[in-house]
This record gives C-alpha cells, sequence and structure tokens, in this order.
C-alpha cells in the first residue's frame, strides 16, 4: 500500500530524515520509534506533504504522493494526526471535525454527516460536547478531536504523531481502545510513540530510527521479547555511528 523509497527531507539547515526505505502493507499497524531526534515526526510530515523540502518516492497504491500538495494527499486517502493535537481553539468542537471533510468536497450531505455519526459512535464524548468550544476541552477531549477530525476524510492510511503524550492513564486507555477497533477494522496505521509497552502490542512490525535512518525493522512481537530492549537505542546509536 505504501512504498518508500531514499526518501530524505529537512528543515534547510541539513537533512533530518536520510534515506529511509519502507514497505507497509494495506491493513497493517506499524510502529516507528526512536530517541528523541531520531527524525521520527519528520518522517511522518515527509509523507503527509506538510514538509517541503523532501526528496525520494513515496507510493500510494502506486500513486506518487511526493507529487501532490497536502489537501491532495488528503484526498488520495492518507491523513495526519500532528503531535500537540494542534486545535483550533476559539472554534466549536463539530466545526473542528468539519475542516477534516476536505476529502469529500463534492459529496452529499448525508455522507459527511456518516463521517460525524462515525466519529461520534468512537468517540462519545465528542457529541457529548460538540457545540463546546475546542480550548475549553481537556487535554484527551482535545486529542479525540485531532484523531476524530483525521477520520473525518476518510482515510486509508491514518498517521499518529505521540497520540498518547502527557495524558492521563484512563484517558489513554480510553483512545487505545478506539484504535484497536480502528485497527481491528482493518485501518493502515504508523504510530510514532514513545513508550514501547504501548507502541508494541498494538502493532504488527516496527521500523527503529536512529539519525534519521532505519537501524532496525522487525516483527513487534519479535521486538518486545528481546533481551537488550532497554538498552536497544543506545546499542543501534553505537552500531550506527
Amino acid at each position: 500500500m505504501l512504498d518508500i523509497s531514499d526518501l530524505c527531507a529537512g528543515y534547510g539547515h541539513g537533512p533530518v530524515v536520510q534515506g529511509v526505505n519502507m514497505k507497509i502493507a494495506r491493513g497493517e499497524t506499524i510502529a516507528l520509534l526512536g530517541p528523541n531526534g531520531a527524525g521520527k515526526s519528520t518522517l511522518l510530515a515527509a509523507l503527509s506533504g506538510t514538509l517541503r523540502e523532501r526528496s525520494g518516492q513515496v507510493l500510494m497504491d502506486g500513486a506518487d504522493l511526493m507529487k501532490m500538495p497536502t489537501h491532495e494527499i488528503v484526498g488520495h486517502g492518507l491523513a495526519q494526526v500532528p503531535e500537540g493535537r494542534r486545535m483550533f481553539a476559539p472554534m466549536s468542537v463539530e466545526d473542528n471535525l468539519r475542516l477534516g471533510t476536505v476529502r469529500l468536497a463534492g459529496r452529499s450531505a448525508s455522507t459527511v454527516q456518516e463521517r460525524f455519526d462515525y466519529v461520534y459512535k468512537l468517540f462519545p464524548r465528542l457529541a457529548e460536547r460538540r457545540t463546546q468550544l475546542t480550548g475549553t476541552l481537556s487535554g484527551g477531549e482535545q486529542q479525540m478531536v485531532a484523531i476524530g477530525r483525521a477520520l473525518m476524510s476518510s482515510p486509508r492510511v491514518l498517521l499518529l504523531d505521540e497520540p498518547f503524550l502527557g495524558l492521563a492513564p484512563k484517558v489513554v486507555d480510553e483512545i487505545r481502545r478506539t484504535l484497536n477497533t480502528l485497527r481491528d477494522g482493518g485501518l493502515t496505521m504508523v504510530l510514532v510513540e514513545q513508550k514501547l509497552d504501548i507502541a508494541l502490542p498494538f502493532t504488527s512490525r516496527a521500523y527503529v530510527l536512529i539519525k534519521g535512518r532505519v537501524a532496525l525493522s522487525e516483527a513487534s512481537a519479535s521486538l518486545a521479547g528481546r533481551p537488550d530492549l532497554a538498552q536497544l537505542y543506545f546499542d543501534l546509536a553505537k552500531t550506527n555511528s
């Protein structure tokens, strides 16, 4: 479904991601792991087109996403949930969700309503707060809005950048249950997550980035059983220095 070849990306002061090659099959859940500064968020930004300084090839069902602007990438079926949520605080929950319907432009009102119904079923709390200003929500509720906004575009691939960062354990469990539902429904997902105890049980395969390069690709279950897991990043950094 996603075939990434020699992907490089940066911010003007040199490449952050260098020569990344990845293959992601339809319905897979992929963990993107690595220490702070490894390039995980940069890689997601390159895939979603929100980062302009990028090169290489990203094929999604044969179409080259590198040749598309961000809104066309969303229209092709790839959506990102950014780190930090990035809500429009003065707008209501429902208006924030509506911003995710760009892919549905020209569709009937009933199609858009179906997406609202779908998101509200996944996150009943958002249905209760649909008219509430997003800036007055808790951090966990804002994260639900961020995920819901991405789902409003009816994506085939969902990129999640640290979706559990700073959330209380109870909220983490609630969002994990929702992501499990999406995974079981066959949605392809790429998850950036610092906590291996969350990322590995949820995903089928993992890529580990070290200094902007793929240092390891392994089945998540196999990676979870490694005896050196606690110092994995340190060991890989020495090997790839």
